[in-house]
Order: structure tokens, then sequence, then C-alpha cells
């Protein structure tokens, strides 16, 4: 892959959030009177827009959707956040990549206030040149729109720039904007929910991915 500017989804690709945001998510249902007791069920929550997560999965109508919002984003600062895990691997890649001169860049839903806290909490904000993601308004929320972002502010060029993430949003996202896409199995899409976007590349595990940077 010899592309010079790589971009990485956050959620599923560079950490593990499950217990953050699925801890959030049962925390904002309980505040509207929805007991969830089995977080696996939430891990649909890790990925894609907060809000239309909330509509799609529970039904609810956009304001009442903004509400759970609210009440997980309540958790999510302050806790959340934090219950998190650097997928192990990750910071070595980071320096070898950033040791061949390429330019790195995180591109997620997540709303950019708490993607730069993760990035610092946990000490790899300094690979990357910027952390873009949404703002707390909802919008840059669609992969797509936020890619488009992305490359007008940093005046990428697309044939030499690579996106790669676990979701198939962020495959979308990519091919949209002209970009080729590397889908990872360790995160939260399943091989059938990625493989249907046509990846350029597909690594099943992060040595994988790690490895065809050699």
């Amino acid at each position: 892959m010899h592309h010079s500017t790589i971009l990485f989804d956050l959620d599923g690709t560079l950490t593990d959030p499950r217990e953050g945001i699925t801890r959030s998510i049962q925390h904002a249902l309980a505040k509207l009177g929805i007991d969830e007791p089995d977080l696996t069920r939430l891990e649909p929550f890790i990925g894609p827009p907060l809000l239309q997560a909330f509509m799609e999965f529970y039904g609810f109508d956009e304001a009442r959707a903004w509400e759970a919002v609210g009440h997980y984003r309540e958790r999510f600062k302050t806790v959340g956040l934090y219950e998190n895990l650097l997928f192990d691997g990750v910071l070595e890649m980071l320096e070898h990549l950033r040791g061949q001169g390429r330019t790195l860049y995180v591109a997620t839903s997540k709303p950019s206030v708490f993607a730069r806290e993760i990035a610092r909490h946990f000490a790899f904000d300094h690979h990357f040149k910027v952390i873009y993601g949404s703002e707390l308004d909802g919008t840059r929320t669609n992969k797509i729109e936020l890619l488009a972002h992305l490359i007008a502010e940093e005046r990428l060029d697309p044939e030499h720039t690579l996106m790669i993430g676990d979701r198939k949003h962020d495959l979308i996202g990519a091919h949209r904007n002209g970009l080729q896409a590397v889908g990872v199995g360790y995160g939260f899409g399943s091989h059938a929910e990625l493989m249907a976007e046509s990846p350029a590349y597909y690594y099943a595990t992060l040595p994988a991915l790690r490895a065809a940077f050699s």
C-alpha cells in the first residue's frame, strides 16, 4: 500500500470502546425508561452516527433520539471516554507508518472534542497531524461529509490517500470521495458487511494490517 496519507477511523480500528459506549447507551436508555441488561445487544451502536442509531435500533423520533444522545453524553464525557482500550500493536504500527514518512489523520463520526480527549488520554495524539470528528450538533457525523471536509481542509490528493475502518460507513465514505479503503476484521463490522462494500484491501487482524505496510 503505497499511499502517503492514511486516514484512520477511531472506534473499532484504533481502540476498543466497547465498555464505554455500551454502558453509556445503557445509561441513556435507562433515563428514558428502557431497561437493557445485555450490553452485547448494544454493540451495533459502535460505529454509526449515534442519533441515527437510536432512531434505527429503538424507533425513536428525532426529538427523542436527541434526548437519548444527551443522556448518553452525560455519562460518556466523564466516564465512558476512559472505558476504552488501545488494540495491541496500534502504537507500534503508528510509529512504523510515521517512520515511513506517511502523514496520518483520524477521521471519526465521534464528536471531535471526545476524539481528541481519547487520543490525549491514551497518548497517541502525537502520531496524527489532525484529529477530525463531528460537531456536537450533529454536523459531519456522516462519514461521506466528514471525509469530504477533511480532504478539502487538508488539500489531499485522493489518489495518494487511504481510509482504514471497521464498518461499512468508513468504506462508503471513502468510495464516495474517491479514496481506496481498507476493511479491518478485528473491530465491530462483520466480514459480510465489509465485503459488501468492496474494499480494496481486507485484513482480519491488526498484525496482518501492520504487516501489509512492511
